[in-house]
């Protein structure tokens, strides 16, 4: 009876619903440590699929495991796996925003990599642009391929599986979590600004914050994961595309600094579009407050 009644009670509390997808989280991402652990060494193609199996078990699994304990149905359905609301059109928005946005982005990020703690903090500064710097080099290996199957691969393990899953868990849990407790905006900022601060990477906060607000709104505004899913796997495969386009001879660009300018009217015409884009979309389709439809038991004397 008493454990019934304490399952009951975590289901209905969103802060105890909150601290158990964390604890399925912490669990989950432990278990694909230790099982990509085993491909670490295995060359770069063992190194792609330990990434592949700790992006699977980290973001991936938690939702679908959180879902399951709290909700017996719809659990994808509640995670945010719907159809797109009126107008469906707004995804090809969505999808659109990750190109006009790119100037803005890019100021965004030369202003974080010149941040500065001052020379109190000098050491700690070092460490963190050490910590930038060896994340960036790993980034970069795994993007150096030249064949079509390298593109593939890193477009299922560094485009498509991240955004399935990042998305699944920081829009169709915490967002959604967030959401029913308190105010849209800053329910969508809140979790935006978690979702970069778990990648751990200080000097691309801003970016990756900014990219989780845009991705947060249409997520709210269209109702459905498939718009924030396919917004960040053009993200993310854009610069999976440019660096195996570089790495062919096609093209010859400075990738890691692709879309930066100096023209603040690049700068401002792109904060421009990219608000006024959201906005736009925010008065067409006129989202109303998610609240999560699947069916709690609810509590009774036999329980």
């Amino acid at each position: 009876m008493q454990d019934n009644l304490f399952i009951e009670n975590l289901k209905q509390s969103t802060g105890m619903r909150v601290f158990l997808f964390l604890i399925i989280l912490l669990i989950s991402s432990l278990i694909g440590v230790a099982i990509s652990f085993a491909f670490m060494f295995a060359g770069d193609a063992g190194m792609k699929i330990a990434q592949g199996l700790s992006s699977i078990f980290m973001f991936v699994v938690p939702p679908i495991v959180y879902y399951y304990i709290t909700r017996k149905a719809h659990q994808m359905h509640d995670l945010g796996f719907r159809s797109l609301a009126h107008p469906w059109w707004l995804i090809l928005i969505g999808a659109a925003l990750m190109l006009v946005s790119i100037p803005f982005t890019s100021q965004l990020t030369l202003w974080n990599e010149n941040m500065s703690f001052g020379p109190a903090f000098a050491k700690f500064e070092a460490y963190l642009k050490t910590l930038e710097e060896t994340a960036q080099a790993a980034t970069e290996k795994m993007l150096n391929v030249d064949t079509f199957g390298g593109l593939l691969l890193n477009l299922l393990i560094i485009a498509l599986i991240p955004a399935v899953g990042e998305e699944m868990t920081f829009r169709g849990v915490l967002q959604q979590s967030l959401t029913r407790k308190m105010n849209p905006h800053v329910a969508i900022i809140l979790s935006a600004a978690i979702f970069s601060f778990i990648h751990f990477q200080f000097y691309g906060f801003l970016p990756r914050m900014f990219l989780g607000i845009l991705l947060g709104y249409m997520f709210y505004i269209t109702g459905s994961l498939w718009t924030s899913i396919l917004m960040h796997f053009v993200n993310n495969g854009s610069l999976v595309v440019l660096y195996y386009l570089n790495n062919k001879g096609i093209i010859n660009v400075d990738v890691e600094h692709f879309g930066e300018t100096w023209s603040m009217w690049f700068f401002a015409a792109s904060a421009v579009i990219t608000f006024g884009l959201i906005v736009w979309s925010w008065k067409k389709a006129q989202p109303k407050r998610p609240t999560e439809t699947a069916p709690i038991a609810p509590l009774t004397k036999n329980n």
